[in-house]
């Protein structure tokens, strides 16, 4: 007969085997180990800035160009596909953090990271799946950090055009690229704070600026609203890829919404049925509708990669929301690369140096040399809607949707996938729906940045 031990608020239960045998070799006497109650965080943060921090992950430049991805979508079909792809996002990182709380519980160990978690379910796994255990380690810290790193690329993008549009306005034309120069300083300023607990005032005051600045975009775009027959409600299906690589990159941060999860001081608030993860995600998803489906009634065809660009220059009110997102995305800047510098230097780079007094400045020469790198990426594609997707095309389709199915298949091989297999055949459907969306939309994607710059 099945037993069930698990924690409490909805967080993944653990099922036994159903024979006495395998449960002597595979768990140890006590199975009442709950990972959360074993974590010990330096600097933990409560829910509330879990909660404004995973906002700020969740809302960057993402939601601004939703206008442009209904563009390539239809006002109808953009509503629709971005209601589904971002309930396919949340149920995915849903199986993503209950499969690593069951791998902590096997192991009994307080956290594992997203990498480790994977190579032991690998490890765990279907035979035929084994073989890829060594290689997942560096295969998913690659991406998580490269994905983080693109993420900040675009960041100065952003900034960049929007501090442009300003000054243009007030001092001087200048290149995008001299904008971008300018950044470096302030991005290294913000990009030296190491501790997302001291980053949680600067979230809490970028979401408040946010929320201040649609106020006033949604302004702009409900004044003169054309007929909504002009725009098209359903448009080519060769348009969809960039579409889903917008969307994607929009809605998921994956990498920063663990690292929360790793720092919170009470982390079963994250994921029950009415915790965080869940009120959070349904927030962002609403604003993404509604600013897509307006801002593509409004725009239509002539919505630019961010909406920030279409709104007039020359208005007060529209310099002051260009003034408040690009504060924000700076913040931004440094949540999103605290994944990167988490990874490469705390996993794999520090550890080189056996004399820890020297661990602080060559953290800070390494924090450097990632904006630097950024700044170099954005020079070289200053086009804001052509990387933003490449980027949640290429990355996102493999950590958001193609890891977690993965990973629950393994998890749930040594226990059952339920009645009529459903978890397996639900996975399996995601797989296939994140390499096909993935290919593609990094086929056109690629192609529309040769395009460009032919």
């Amino acid at each position: 007969m099945n037993k069930q031990n698990g924690s409490q608020n909805g967080v993944a239960l653990y099922v036994l085997p159903t024979t006495a045998a395998s449960f002597q070799i595979r768990r140890p006497p006590d199975d009442d180990y709950d990972p959360h109650l074993h974590r010990n965080v330096k600097n933990p943060t409560t829910n509330w800035q879990t909660f404004a921090h995973f906002l700020k992950a969740s809302i960057g430049t993402g939601v601004l160009a939703m206008p442009s991805a209904f563009a390539n979508a239809g006002y109808v079909g953009g509503t629709i596909l971005t209601i589904i792809i971002g309930l396919l996002a949340l149920y995915c990182l849903h199986i993503l953090i209950n499969s690593m709380y069951l791998l902590c519980k096997r192991r009994r160990v307080p956290y594992l990271s997203f990498s480790e978690a994977m190579k032991l379910g690998l490890q765990q796994g279907p035979r035929g799946l084994r073989f890829l255990a060594p290689f997942a380690t560096p295969f998913v810290d690659g991406f998580l950090a490269f994905y983080h790193f693109g993420i900040c690329c675009v960041y100065v993008v952003f900034i960049a055009e929007n501090i442009k549009q300003l000054v243009d306005e007030y001092l001087i034309v200048l290149d995008i690229r001299l904008h971008m120069c300018f950044l470096i300083v302030p991005l290294m300023l913000i990009y030296s704070v190491r501790n997302l607990k001291l980053l949680a005032p600067f979230s809490s005051v970028a979401n408040v600026f946010m929320f201040a600045g649609f106020g006033i975009i949604l302004y702009y775009v409900f004044t003169d609203l054309p007929p909504l027959s002009q725009q098209d409600a359903f448009v080519s299906y060769k348009k969809l890829p960039t579409f889903f690589g917008t969307v994607l990159f929009a809605l998921e941060a994956v990498g920063v919404i663990l690292a929360i999860e790793e720092n919170m001081a009470t982390p079963k608030a994250y994921v029950r049925g009415c915790g965080i993860m869940n009120w959070g995600m349904s927030i962002v998803l609403a604003l993404y509708v509604v600013v897509g489906f307006f801002g593509y009634w409004r725009y239509g065809e002539e919505s630019k990669g961010s909406i920030t660009l279409n709104i007039p220059q020359t208005e007060i009110p529209a310099q002051v929301v260009k003034l408040f997102f690009a504060i924000t995305v700076w913040i931004s800047y440094a949540l999103q690369g605290y994944v990167t510098a988490s990874i490469v230097w705390h996993k794999y780079l520090s550890r080189r140096i056996n004399n820890k007094s020297l661990h602080l400045p060559y953290e800070m020469l390494f924090r450097l040399c990632i904006v630097l790198l950024t700044f170099a990426f954005a020079v070289a594609i200053p086009n804001l809607s052509v990387f933003l997707s490449l980027v949640g095309s290429f990355c996102l389709s493999i950590l958001g949707l193609i890891f977690p199915a993965l990973l629950q298949i393994c998890v749930q091989y040594a226990d059952g996938y339920g009645p009529c297999q459903i978890k397996l055949l639900i996975n399996l459907l995601l797989l296939v729906f994140g390499a096909c969306g993935g290919l593609v939309g990094t086929y056109v994607s690629i192609s529309d940045i040769i395009d460009v710059y032919k």
